[in-house]
């Protein structure tokens, strides 16, 4: 059962750059990133709106609280409960009505203990259908939505990481259908978050550069003692599917998005990004050919097909031009009339040389008898 919680959790909390939705509750906003030193209280407020409209009914829902920490290279939070650390700092009510298209504010504070250590503490304050039940404030299955609280106490908190690898997607190294998607691994071994910010760069056969685009658009963090997967989409990102994914396009829509975003050469995909309060940098880069083999087949064939119809055109427009100043038809009866003596002069010769054969050839006479007398 605790698995499925876990699961459930992870999968409402997937994205941490938009608002979360269950029952038409809304929450904002989203993400919480305060900062505090040892010993201080902080106090905030969080924003609930049931968007059921036509409704007049209350609902109750309760709150409460579940450290989360990085689990993979997704970045999506892998929720641990409430035993200890951020969870057991906060506080808030036990529950709060919210009423059909109505915004209530909900207080929270978080008490920082003195001996807390400098760096970063992360955990959500959740608002669900069903009241808690356990220990360590976990909530029975239904649904919820929540706020991600990011806190860092301040302090010398050391910094440490780097970036991993930066390719293309699945280390392709020929690519035919836009959208471009590269990635890059950024980790981090120091006490605190951290937030890469910087551009990936596209840089066509010619070394000019043809699309520049912000390599964390949704400022997503690295947790510290993990290392996280950013995409970086080139192209138009229109052509993803609802899990973040190039759709798989048939013939002749790839040759539409192929014509549509011309690509076609060895390409360049360049990095740069700086992290952390001691701005640490990191350049890369990754070459790949962009073949698009679909718009290229119907291009060459309409290319052939062009040349031989324009060949076939221009022979019949010469004929006609020809014919048109009288000169295909003389030149037909000269031709013919060329080809009858030629046709003559050939069986004069072959009369001829029979003639002189049979005048050439030797005769042969008897020689002459005397006649013979009678006695």
């Amino acid at each position: 059962m605790k698995r499925r919680l876990i699961i459930l959790l992870g999968f409402v909390l997937a994205s941490i750059s938009a608002p979360f939705f269950a029952f038409a509750l809304t929450v904002s906003p989203a993400r919480l990133e305060i900062s505090g030193d040892p010993g201080q209280t902080i106090t905030g407020e969080i924003a609930l709106f049931d968007e059921s409209a036509g409704e007049s009914s209350q609902k109750n829902y309760y709150v409460s609280f579940e450290n989360f920490e990085p689990r993979g290279d997704s970045g999506a939070p892998y929720f641990i409960g409430a035993k200890d650390g951020l969870a057991t700092w906060l506080r808030s009510t036990d529950s709060v009505l919210v009423s059909s298209s109505e915004e209530v504010k909900v207080p929270f504070s978080i008490a920082i203990p003195s001996s807390a250590k400098p760096g970063g503490y992360f955990a959500a304050v959740f608002f669900g259908t069903q009241p808690p039940t356990g220990s360590g404030g976990q909530v029975s299955v239904g649904g919820k939505v929540g706020v991600l609280i990011l806190l860092r106490v301040n302090g010398e908190i050391e910094e440490g990481g780097g970036l991993v690898s930066f390719t293309t997607k699945n280390n392709l190294r020929v690519v035919s259908t836009p959208p471009i998607v590269v990635e890059y691994r950024l980790s981090n071994t120091g006490g605190d978050r951290v937030v890469p910010r910087g551009t990936v760069s596209l840089l066509n056969t010619f070394r000019f550069k043809t699309e520049e685009v912000n390599a964390n658009k949704n400022e997503g963090s690295v947790l510290p003692g993990s290392a996280r997967r950013y995409e970086v989409y080139l192209g138009d990102e229109r052509q993803l599917d609802d899990t973040g994914n190039p759709v798989k396009l048939g013939f002749f829509e790839s040759v539409k998005v192929q014509l549509k975003d011309f690509k076609f050469g060895w390409y360049t995909a360049k990095l740069d990004i700086t992290w952390g309060e001691s701005a640490q940098n990191a350049k890369d880069s990754y070459h790949f050919f962009v073949i698009p083999w679909q718009a290229l087949s119907i291009l060459l064939l309409g290319f052939f097909l062009f040349g031989k119809g324009f060949k076939m055109i221009l022979k019949r427009y010469n004929a006609w031009v020809l014919s048109q100043a009288g000169i295909y038809n003389q030149q037909n009866s000269s031709q013919k009339t060329i080809e009858k003596q030629e046709k003559k002069q050939t069986v004069s010769s072959t009369i001829s040389s029979h003639s002189i054969k049979d005048i050439s050839k030797p005769t042969t006479q008897k020689p002459l008898q005397k006649p013979k007398r009678r006695i």
